[in-house]
């Protein structure tokens, strides 16, 4: 897959987009936050 075609969601916490990782391949649906650090401070 194109880097360009990876899907994109956009953190509720930072309102910065990021692109889907092969690490979250597996569960790209409960995907909510951009970082761990975003995660921790919803």
């Amino acid at each position: 897959m194109k880097k360009s075609k990876l899907p994109t969601k956009i953190c509720p916490v930072c309102q910065l987009p990021f692109t889907w990782r092969k690490k979250w391949e597996k569960n790209w649906d409960d995907v909510k936050y951009c970082s761990e650090k975003c995660r921790r401070n919803k």
